[in-house]
């Protein structure tokens, strides 16, 4: 077996979000000089290039989810025998909800080199605009695109601690944060980062019931989610259906009183009210 080349290495470069300015010396550097460019969209690629007015003089190919298994052999052969690979993807980070996970696995297990040239990501873009904690995170990436998915995925963040970042279409915005605003409470605040880096780019700041309300005309552009973590100390929903009882049976209407109950907590009415009903039957 032949030992790999010590020259060889894949590069994980990232790219601009929206300003070609933003790309670093070491990214205009790579992409003049590597063996192989593999690039998620080729014709963003040559436009990048364009852009920050260089050529790529190395073999240019694309490798986006759909060949990212047929052709990731390929290049860690050409790794192995001594070339450069440098991997980009349309903006951002490779690997991060991007192509890459699978060909640094694939060099890693070869024992090749795999360096990066760090750059813009949205992630962390996204959390330090966001207003939001960020000294812990957790990044969730795209949100499930259909609502019972959605809500279940949305359940499991109802009590996480930690700031929560993930993408999410512009098109399906409206009724993510719908689905939000049902399962963990109107008032859990949040951050919907839109176009960022580029010239519209635009940052909303709020509760999800008032970030739902703004996002139900529509919204356009990339789009990252901030959610604001779990509060200690809230009350159980044992407790909220506890009280929420004790309003109807003064007299308030169930739904207003558990409307009531939620107000000021990242609790979800839908929740509380269903838990009052199934606590009734068992009666």
């Amino acid at each position: 077996m032949t030992s790999p080349s010590p020259t060889g290495a894949l590069v994980l470069a990232a790219t601009p979000m929206g300003r070609y300015d933003d790309a670093s010396p070491r990214l205009v550097e790579a992409l003049r000089t590597a063996d192989i460019v593999a690039a998620e969209d080729t014709r963003r690629a040559r436009a990048l290039a364009a852009g920050l007015e260089v050529t790529i003089a190395g073999e240019l190919i694309s490798y986006y989810d759909q060949v990212e298994a047929a052709r990731t052999p390929r290049l860690v052969e050409a790794i192995a025998a001594g070339a450069t690979v440098l991997l980009i993807t349309d903006a951002g980070m490779p690997s991060v909800s991007d192509p890459g996970y699978r060909i640094v696995v694939a060099c890693a297990d070869a024992g090749l080199r795999v360096t990066a040239l760090p750059g813009p990501s949205a992630v962390t873009t996204a959390l330090a605009v966001s207003g939001m904690p960020s000294e812990r995170f957790c990044f969730e990436g795209f949100a499930p695109r259909k609502s019972g998915a959605r809500r279940d995925w949305l359940g499991v963040l109802r009590d996480e601690s930690r700031s929560a970042v993930f993408f999410e279409s512009p098109h399906r915005l409206a009724d993510c944060l719908a689905d939000a605003v049902e399962v963990l409470g109107p008032e859990r605040r949040a951050a919907v980062c839109r176009e960022l880096t580029k010239t519209y780019e635009e940052v909303r700041r709020g509760t999800l019931a008032e970030l739902a309300a703004w996002a139900a005309d529509g919204v356009r552009g990339e789009i990252t989610v901030v959610l604001a973590g779990a509060v200690a100390g809230e009350p159980d929903l044992d407790e909220l259906v506890t009280r929420a009882t004790a309003l109807a049976d003064d007299g308030m209407r169930l739904k207003d009183a558990c409307a009531q109950v939620v107000k000021g907590t990242n609790a979800s009415r839908r929740d509380v009210y269903e838990a009052v009903l199934a606590a009734r039957s068992v009666d």
